[in-house]
């Protein structure tokens, strides 16, 4: 069976690729007939263009000097991983096409083509619209904030299934928190070959991480008043022995 995908409004592509970019920690690049893979060593200006730090004497700098000015000569390719292990923990993947120009340190890569690939396909995203957008504003912060409700509140994340329709948690054998931005959580419902990702929209966006807990706070209240659907006894039987 294939993924099953129930979502609520979340941020449009160019944001979601901008947030991408914002918070990966590797890159790979491939230029001149040449592929490398660089960790820690990129930064972003403000208008989605990549300052990448490269050795001197490596085979990229010298392509990227060698190449034509202004001609696509590059690509760059950034990974978004899931911070909770999950079954197809790759949830989007970031494609640069562009050009490399010399600069005083870091090489500036200034993007020509922007193709964002999440589950629902492929999305060729506007240069215009990907310089002007920024970054969701929890991207920074979503790993830790992800990794802490999945490893210190389990229990809360218990509750949210409540806000779950009965059907999507059929035969389910795990929930986890799989992604949050400032419009709403997303939890990953595994079964045993397969598994399906729901949405539970915050009711007003959360545009700084200060902004979270009272939006998570209006979630779990709202799990509290919610009746728990038969299909979370499978929860509590695995506790009972």
């Amino acid at each position: 069976m294939g993924d099953t995908r129930d979502w609520a409004a979340g941020p449009g592509a160019a944001e979601r690729a901008r947030s991408v970019l914002a918070a990966a920690w590797s890159c790979g690049v491939s230029a001149g007939g040449a592929s490398e893979e660089y960790v820690g060593a990129h930064t972003v200006t403000e208008g989605g263009g990549v300052l990448l730090e490269v050795p001197e004497d490596s085979t990229l700098y010298a392509a990227a000097l060698c190449a034509p000015r202004g001609e696509p000569s590059a690509v760059l390719e950034f990974a978004d991983v899931a911070p909770v292990p999950v079954r197809n923990r790759i949830r989007a993947r970031l494609s640069l096409a562009g050009w490399f120009a010399p600069a005083e340190g870091p090489l500036l890569f200034r993007p020509t083509r922007v193709v964002l690939w999440q589950s629902s396909g492929a999305v060729l995203v506007g240069l215009d619209e990907f310089a002007a957008a920024r970054p969701d504003p929890l991207a920074g912060a979503e790993a830790h904030l992800l990794t802490h409700l999945a490893d210190a509140h389990p229990d809360a994340v218990e509750r949210l299934t409540r806000l779950v329709r009965p059907e999507s948690l059929h035969a389910a054998t795990r929930v986890v928190p799989l992604a949050v931005d400032r419009h709403g959580l997303t939890l990953r419902i595994e079964r045993t070959r397969a598994h399906g990702d729901v949405r539970l929209p915050f009711h007003a966006p959360a545009d700084a991480v200060t902004q979270l807990t009272e939006r998570m706070h209006t979630l779990l209240t709202q799990a509290s008043v919610a009746a728990c659907p038969r299909a979370l006894q499978w929860q509590r039987a695995d506790g009972e022995g």
